[in-house]
């Protein structure tokens, strides 16, 4: 399965919007199959993103967790990647180029931050 950083977007986005500390039971994200959301939600654990526990058994078809808490890492990238007109500008720039390491993209996303606050160099 590919990574899909729109739907890492809208996980962090949904865990960060819940009025608790807690990941809602249940987590689901509209739009998106149950197996894509819990692959990405094993992958932003073991990214550090999210704290996240292992469900995946013999019958799983991908690995899968499900959503704990967001983690400091999380909340510093969703701050960043909310906004959607940032968001849009940090997709586009990276399109140009095709696939992309996460950590080109959050960096991409902070300058792209940067700029729309006027202190990019």
């Amino acid at each position: 399965m590919k990574r899909n950083m729109d739907l890492v977007r809208e996980i962090l986005i949904n865990l960060n919007e819940h009025p608790h500390g807690y990941a809602p039971d249940n987590f689901k994200v509209q739009g998106y199959s149950q197996e894509e959301v819990l692959y990405h939600c094993f992958i932003l654990g073991e990214a550090g993103l999210i704290d996240a526990s292992n469900t995946s058994s013999d019958n799983s078809l991908s690995p899968e967790a499900i959503p704990i808490r967001l983690t400091w890492m999380g909340h510093e990238f969703i701050e960043n990647a909310k906004n959607e007109n940032i968001w849009q500008q940090t997709k586009d720039a990276v399109h140009k180029i095709g696939d992309v390491s996460f950590s080109v993209w959050a960096s991409v996303l902070a300058k792209v931050v940067e700029q729309n606050l006027g202190i990019s160099s």
